[in-house]
C-alpha cells in the first residue's frame, strides 16, 4: 500500500537537498591528516620518490653489469693472448708471458684502488704499450712464430679495447643532483605525515618506524651502487684472479 511520507521525513529531505544542505557539505574542512589534499599530495610524493629512486638504482646497476662482463672479457683476452704466446720461441715467449702476468698482477693488486676514484693508473697503459713495441720487435723467421705474434696481438687489442671500457665505466657516477633529489624526497615523504598532521601513536609507530628503516635502506643502496668499483655492490677483481689461476695451469 502505498503511503505518504510523513512531515518529519519530507522536511529532513528538503534540509539535505536545500540550499543549506549543499552548502554544509561543500564547506567541510579539509584539514584532517588523511583528507582529499593531503592524501593526494602524499601520494605525488611518494610517486617523485620512486621515480628518482629506480633511476638512482638501475642507471649504476646496468652500468655495473656491464662493467662485470666488460672485466672478464678483458681477463679472457688475457688469458687466450697467454696460451697463444706458448707457440712463440722459447725466448720470447717467456717475455711475452711475463709481460702478461705483470699487467694481471698489477690490475688485480695496485690498480683497482684508484678505480674507486674513478681513474685508471696510468702505469697499466705504459706496461700494454710496451709489450706491444716488445711483439713488433720481434724478430720472427719461420711462419708460424709470426702467426703467433699475431695472435697475441689480436687478444691485446681486445685487452685495449675492454681497459678503454673499463675507463669510461669507473668515471660514470650519478649526477649529483640525482643524489640530492633521493634524499630530499625521501626525507619529504617521511616528514609528510607529521606536516599534514598526522600524530602516531601506539602500533602505529612501529609502521612508521619500519617506513623509516626501509627509506634509509633505500638511499644507502643508492649511494653504495653509485661506484661502479667500489662499495659493497661493487665489481671486484674476480676475473683477473681467475686469469692469474688460469696461467698458472698453462703448459
Amino acid at each position: 500500500m502505498f503511503k505518504f511520507p510523513s512531515a518529519r521525513g519530507r522536511d529532513a529531505e528538503d534540509d539535505d537537498r536545500g540550499p543549506k544542505g549543499r552548502a554544509r557539505r561543500e564547506t567541510t574542512p579539509d584539514d584532517a591528516a588523511d583528507g582529499p589534499t593531503a592524501g593526494h599530495a602524499g601520494a605525488m610524493l611518494s610517486a617523485l620518490f620512486l621515480v628518482v629512486f629506480a633511476i638512482a638504482v638501475i642507471v649504476p646497476w646496468t652500468v655495473a653489469d656491464s662493467a662485470r662482463q666488460n672485466t672478464y672479457a678483458e681477463a679472457q683476452a688475457l688469458t687466450e693472448a697467454f696460451w697463444a704466446a706458448g707457440d712463440l720461441p722459447e725466448t720470447d715467449a717467456l717475455m711475452v708471458r711475463e709481460a702478461l702476468r705483470d699487467y694481471t698482477a698489477f690490475v688485480a693488486d695496485a690498480e683497482w684502488e684508484p678505480m674507486a676514484e674513478g681513474r685508471l693508473d696510468p702505469a697499466g697503459w705504459a706496461r700494454l704499450d710496451t709489450l706491444r713495441h716488445a711483439l713488433g720487435e720481434l724478430e720472427l723467421k719461420d711462419r708460424e712464430d709470426v702467426q703467433a705474434r699475431d695472435a697475441v696481438d689480436e687478444q691485446l687489442t681486445t685487452v685495449f679495447a675492454a681497459r678503454r671500457q673499463r675507463a669510461v665505466d669507473a668515471h660514470a657516477p650519478l649526477p649529483f643532483g640525482v643524489l640530492v633529489l633521493t634524499v630530499v624526497t625521501g626525507g619529504l615523504v617521511l616528514a609528510f605525515p607529521m606536516l599534514s598532521g598526522a600524530r602516531p601513536r601506539g602500533r602505529v609507530r612501529v609502521t612508521y618506524g619500519l617506513m623509516a628503516v626501509a627509506m634509509g635502506v633505500s638511499v644507502y643502496l643508492v649511494f653504495a651502487i653509485n661506484h661502479t668499483f667500489t662499495g659493497p655492490l661493487g665489481v671486484g677483481n674476480d676475473a683477473f684472479r681467475t686469469a692469474q689461476q688460469e696461467f698458472a695451469r698453462v703448459p
